[in-house]
């Protein structure tokens, strides 16, 4: 989903903002995900690919989107090639955006376990969602 990335940096920067956003969607839906796998025993692993897949398209489909248009869409003319590139921010750096937010998804739901594990949510409880009888 395209966001209003008119505040946003150019180059690296931009790539960088673009990451952070992306790590924070992540975490937050890996944390959603996480609550809600437990109510219907989903294994991690599921928790897990939910919530990347989902905080990819949340984050990270306009950039995505764009680079899939200008790569493969028929543009006719001149004239649309440059009326579709001047509503893009940054078409130059589109690419960088894109490797960014599928790094800061990455590093979001891995923050977002790592969290939920040092919180404790994730120890003493075998894969069945009972908890374990320690010794």
């Amino acid at each position: 989903m395209h966001y209003d990335q008119s505040w946003m940096g150019y180059g690296m920067v931009g790539g960088f903002q673009a990451g952070t956003i992306a790590a924070v969607v992540g975490l937050l839906l890996f944390g959603f995900f996480h609550r809600y796998g437990q109510r219907h025993n989903w294994n991690l692993g599921t928790q897990i690919g939910w919530s990347y897949l989902l905080a990819l398209l949340l984050a990270g489909s306009g950039d995505m989107w764009d680079m899939f248009y200008f790569n493969y869409g028929r543009l006719q003319s001149l004239q649309l090639l440059k009326a579709k590139l001047a509503a893009v921010h940054d078409p130059d750096g589109m690419g960088t955006r894109v490797l960014f937010e599928f790094a800061g998804v990455a590093v979001g739901v891995y923050l977002g376990w790592l969290l939920i594990a040092k919180l404790g949510f994730l120890r003493g409880r075998s894969h069945t969602g009972n908890h374990k009888i320690d010794p």
